[in-house]
């Protein structure tokens, strides 16, 4: 028998409620994936660059051409400057990324902070290190970061803090406020950071992503995650990437090269192509947007009660006003008897005392339309 290193740890939500949606051939707003292709342009480049022989392994940081245009994204959107030689990494989607920094940072006995709901991958990773995840749960119904429940989980231990924003599966964003308190807090302490913004280019309402690296102090000590696979919609692709000062990207390398060596050639090359026009990304606030008022235009005289998500391409409803069963067995109602697929909140979290589900609207207009219809006829559960 093998010692498990995660012995309470399951199969994933997202692929349990997946593959309930296809056993019930309901409408899928749980996993977050766009049912629409990417860019016509894109595919083309893809294909291109097999045809032209970019088939072979690419350096294991990741195509020069490609960390450049990354670096000069960052720069241009957030006004920092990431050496592209050793300050980026390409990665195979953010999820590794997330895994590799987590694994260089806790050893065993350190404690890594987790804002609660958290994105599923987070614990595991500390976990399977050797240390210990602590949850600090957001502020209901907003879901803000409460800094004195924070400051009051940090110990002798605590290694690391992971931010999320824009927040999945909340589609909360962090203010200036947020990185000011959370410079005073880490001001002297030996933690890091690990930012997860793999939604940066889905903010809605004039909001503008807050990236961590326009701190000056907070950036020496941390790592910034994002996807090209959430920007471009092609989450099959699974290519993301990390950047980070040069100490810390070094020992995020070692490890790195070790995982999987080097990422999809031609799709980088790709993505440096694509990447050569703003527009192919700036587009996304209110393309999103639009699909988030649509979805949620349908459902404003349903019995669902909702904030609308200020970015991410999901959408909390709460349905205390429908039943009082588990959001489980809710979302399992939704999936089986009324056709529409939903994640429940409870799985990003060690406890929830709030009847909350999750819908992706990343979906063609049809879908979300057929769906809304669908859900706002839910009614009084006993």
């Amino acid at each position: 028998m093998i010692d498990s290193k995660l012995p309470d740890i399951g199969i994933s939500i997202f692929a349990v409620m997946s593959k309930m949606a296809n056993d019930s051939r309901a409408i899928n707003l749980s996993q977050g994936f766009p049912d629409f292709n990417c860019s016509d342009e894109l595919i083309e480049l893809f294909h291109r660059y097999q045809k032209e022989g970019f088939n072979q392994y690419a350096p294991y940081p990741g195509v020069m051409v490609l960390r450049e245009n990354i670096s000069k994204k960052t720069q241009m959107l957030y006004g920092k400057y990431y050496n592209p030689e050793t300050e980026i990494t390409v990665t195979a989607g953010a999820t590794q990324a997330l895994y590799t920094a987590i694994t260089i940072l806790i050893k065993k006995n350190d404690e890594a902070i987790l804002l609660e709901p958290a994105y599923d991958s987070y614990a595991p990773a500390v976990i399977a290190s050797g240390g210990r995840p602590i949850s600090v749960p957001l502020d209901f119904p907003n879901y803000n970061i409460n800094w004195n429940k924070v400051k009051d989980a940090i110990s002798s231990k605590t290694k690391l803090i992971i931010i999320n924003s824009p927040h999945n599966p909340t589609g909360s964003v962090i203010s200036r406020t947020d990185i000011k308190v959370l410079e005073e807090l880490l001001r002297d302490k030996d933690i890091f950071v690990i930012s997860d913004e793999v939604y940066e280019h889905i903010v809605f309402d004039g909001q503008k992503h807050i990236s961590l690296c326009t701190s000056e102090e907070l950036s020496k000590k941390s790592f910034i995650i994002s996807s090209f696979g959430k920007t471009f919609h092609a989450t099959g692709w699974k290519v993301g990437y990390c950047v980070a000062p040069e100490s810390l990207m070094y020992e995020f390398r070692k490890l790195h090269q070790f995982m999987l060596f080097s990422v999809n050639t031609p799709a980088q090359y790709a993505y440096a192509e694509y990447l050569n026009n703003p527009e192919n990304y700036l587009y996304l606030n209110s393309f999103y947007q639009k699909k988030r008022d649509l979805f949620l235009n349908e459902l404003k005289n349903s019995n669902f009660i909702f904030t609308p998500a200020e970015g991410t391409y999901f959408q909390l409803l709460d349905y205390s006003r429908i039943t009082q069963i588990t959001d489980m067995e809710f979302s399992e109602y939704l999936t089986k008897k009324v056709g529409v697929a939903v994640i429940p909140i409870s799985p990003f979290m060690k406890t929830s005392k709030h009847q909350i589900i999750r819908t992706c609207f990343a979906k063609k207009d049809d879908v979300l339309l057929q769906a809304a219809e669908k859900l706002k006829d839910v009614r009084e559960i006993r």
